[in-house]
């Protein structure tokens, strides 16, 4: 049992490497087509990010993490602690921001990137345990 539990771990990292990049690209194209210092916008732009990171990761987990087969049930469920996940990626996002540029010690692109990677890590992190323990268990 705790073999499976590390098997699954890793798989789920390793999809969640693909995903982070694609949030990361998506967050970053976005801002290098429209720039932006406003945490209204920045929050589309991350809700943006992470829906598109969340689609590929709900596809790739239920295939080769979780091996289950997908039905409406758990898709509900997917699409629940996606929405939880989403708040604590954007308060996480929002927060760190804030903190952050306080100093105004980095350039624009790094603080909003360090910000972007604490709320992929607590968020990713949170959606893991949702998503073995209520949308994918067996």
């Amino acid at each position: 049992m705790k073999r499976r539990g590390v098997k699954q771990f890793y798989s789920y990292s390793v999809i969640g490497i693909t995903c982070a990049l694609l949030d990361i690209g998506v967050l970053n194209g976005l801002l290098l087509l429209y720039p932006t210092h406003d945490p209204g916008l920045l929050t589309v732009y991350n809700t943006l990010a992470y829906t598109a990171a969340v689609l590929n990761s709900y596809i790739w987990n239920s295939r080769y993490t979780f091996n289950v087969n997908k039905n409406k049930k758990q898709f509900a469920g997917f699409i629940t602690q996606a929405i939880i996940s989403l708040f604590i990626a954007n308060g996480v996002f929002i927060g760190g921001l804030w903190v952050i540029e306080q100093p105004d010690l980095l350039p624009q692109w790094l603080e909003t990137n360090t910000a972007k990677g604490l709320s992929m890590l607590l968020s990713s992190l949170s959606s893991f345990f949702f998503m073995k323990w209520f949308v994918f268990r067996k």
